[in-house]
């Protein structure tokens, strides 16, 4: 049998056949001729002599072109056809002219991405060359002019990208949601871009960008940004943050309760976080809140049953529960909402906006991977600009572009010149785009340097700065990094229950983590007072009581007001200051049955 070729099926061994190759053919011709269905694939490795039959569900398939002896089986008659939709879809793939091939058929053909490269080898053809890749990196420009690192960070950029993110956005409740002002479409589109209506759902704006340093503020990835620019409503934005809360039940018949807590309330806040909340305990629109304040006033009963009072009567005691502002956030309530669960639970949703004005720190990036915060804001007045007085939106680094080969972004710069000066969209779909060849007669049609270079002149000085500056207008999308959404600070604050450090996160108002690589460095300069204020004093020291007979760690009794050791009748103790995660050890080393002794030496 060594002769005979393996036929599988899904992978699984049905028999032989002498020529691989001719049963290859045969079937691929038939599948064609609609006697076999177009959705099985076929392929053979003569290397190991196994023919494969591929029928599963889940394959990956791509639709290509067929062709025969290097000419394509479209013709114009077919695409008349196409456009009058006298012809359907699925009429080609019936009449043998497309047919979808999976991962290993592909291995078995030999596919033309445009029809000026067909030679009598090429079985297939491609039938857009931008559908080599997916839907969002061919939604952006001239990206076989960048290298694949940066298309794939655009990839994952222009899905953080803030626009109108749905139509129904004040009907709805999300739990964020981010929205520009004045969303612009691009001036440099793709096809499928376009086909997708995604400048409908526009996501960034057009800017006047020049490639430049601007007295070092924007230094590697930074960018610098005209104020006018931002006062004018550049990069502008709205976000959005829901907060619910539901009265929920508990065991017992006990229930919350939406209402003003009184000052008798367990854990009730200062009389100032409850003076926006109405008499059914909800908060009003439009009003402005900020951290602290009381959304929705809300008690719960209290966790363990009521105890008889001094005379005997059951005391009804609340527990605040209420629904607030957290540290760091601002805003105006924008819409509020009572409804009922499924459960049949009251529930209440407040939305709050705010404005977030482009500011230092906040992300920006073009759709070619050229990622950077905003590094300084300047001026109108002090920002360069080009000798018939044009001021840039943003400047950024000359050195970005060339060392990360993202020579996308400098043609994009040069077609979207071209495209404001004519007044038209340019196409800048991958592989089969509107070049620089294109825009340069439109730039000097205009007057303009065909190479997108300007004579500028420095805003602070007045003078003609040396070298011409590459300038143009691109495409630039604000990300939901904010600053504002991230800044945080904290001198004293909440601690944990179990370890007595500090709380973590910036919602829990926490400290900021001093970790194992930033104690290296304080170790490596020798700096042992600062590492025992970060590690220690900052952070959870707490005093006890050790024996001076037998080293066991005592307590303080406070009826009869003297220290006391667990081991021996000693009233000899030593007070040492460690770190509370220390005594937590020791601790729990007790609980296992283990008698932690500590040997203490003075200092003298």
């Amino acid at each position: 049998m060594s002769d005979k070729v393996n036929v599988n099926i899904n992978g699984k061994l049905m028999g032989y056949h002498d020529d691989g190759n001719k049963l290859y053919q045969d079937l691929v011709k038939k599948r064609r001729q609609g006697k076999i269905s177009n959705q099985i694939n076929f392929s053979y490795n003569n290397k190991i002599g196994s023919f494969f039959i591929n029928t599963d569900r889940g394959r990956a398939r791509r639709a290509y072109i067929i062709v025969d002896n290097g000419i394509d089986r479209v013709t114009d008659d077919i695409i008349t056809g196409l456009k009058n939709k006298d012809i359907m879809w699925t009429d080609l793939i019936t009449k043998g002219i497309i047919e979808y091939l999976d991962a290993s058929e592909e291995q078995m053909s030999l596919i033309a991405l445009i029809r000026e490269d067909l030679t009598p080898d090429h079985t297939h053809l491609e039938i857009d060359p931008v559908s080599v890749v997916g839907i969002v990196a061919g939604s952006l420009p001239y990206i076989n002019h960048n290298m694949s690192a940066r298309i794939t960070m655009a990839c994952s950029m222009t899905k953080q990208s803030l626009g109108l993110y749905a139509s129904n956005y004040n009907l709805r409740m999300d739990s964020r949601g981010y929205g520009m002002y004045y969303p612009q479409k691009p001036l440099v589109q793709t096809r499928p871009y376009k086909y997708l209506g995604l400048e409908h759902r526009a996501a960034g704006q057009n800017f006047i960008v020049a490639v430049g340093n601007f007295y070092g503020y924007n230094m590697m990835d930074a960018v610098i940004i005209n104020q006018n620019s931002i006062s004018r409503g550049l990069g502008r934005s709205v976000y959005l943050k829901t907060h619910q809360t539901e009265e929920r039940r508990y065991p017992g018949g006990q229930k919350d309760v939406f209402e003003v807590p009184t000052p008798t309330t367990s854990g009730y806040r200062d009389e100032k976080a409850y003076r926006f909340i109405g008499e059914d305990g909800i908060i009003s629109p439009e009003t402005v809140v900020s951290p602290g304040d009381v959304l929705a006033g809300k008690t719960s009963p209290p966790r363990f049953l009521e105890e008889l009072s001094v005379f005997g009567i059951v005391e009804e005691k609340k527990r605040e529960n209420s629904m607030a502002m957290k540290g760091g956030e601002y805003g105006i309530v924008d819409s509020v909402a009572i409804m009922d669960t499924i459960g049949g639970n009251r529930k209440a949703k407040v939305r709050v906006r705010s404005i977030k004005i482009p500011e230092k720190g906040d992300k920006v990036a073009s759709r070619h991977g050229q990622k950077g915060v905003i590094g300084l804001i300047v001026p109108q007045e002090d920002m360069p600009f080009t000798k018939d007085g044009i001021v840039p939106d943003l400047i950024v680094n000359t050195h970005a572009m060339p060392s990360r080969m993202t020579m996308g972004h400098l043609i994009e710069m040069l077609g979207g010149k071209a495209a404001s000066l004519k007044g038209k969209v340019m196409d800048g779909t991958a592989f089969h785009n509107d070049g620089t060849e294109d825009f340069k007669p439109m730039l000097k049609e205009y007057g303009f340097d065909e190479y997108g270079e300007e004579v500028m002149y420095d805003g602070y000085t007045g003078h003609q700065i040396k070298c011409q500056v590459y300038f143009g207008v691109i495409y630039y999308q604000r990300l939901h990094h904010l600053v504002s959404n991230k800044m945080h600070m904290r001198s004293r604050g909440p601690i944990q229950l179990l370890t007595r450090q500090p709380t973590e996160g910036r919602a829990r108002e926490g400290g900021l983590r001093f970790g194992e690589m930033e104690r290296d460095c304080l170790v490596g300069y020798g700096v042992s007072s600062l590492i025992k204020e970060r590690l220690l004093e900052e952070s959870d020291i707490t005093a006890f009581h050790v024996c001076n007979e037998c080293g066991a760690i005592g307590f303080r009794d406070y009826i009869k007001n003297r220290n006391v050791c667990p081991l021996c009748d000693s009233n000899r103790f030593f007070e040492i200051e460690v770190s509370y995660a220390y005594k937590l050890l020791m601790d729990e080393i007790q609980s296992l049955g283990v008698y932690p002794k500590l040997n203490l030496v003075s200092k003298a």
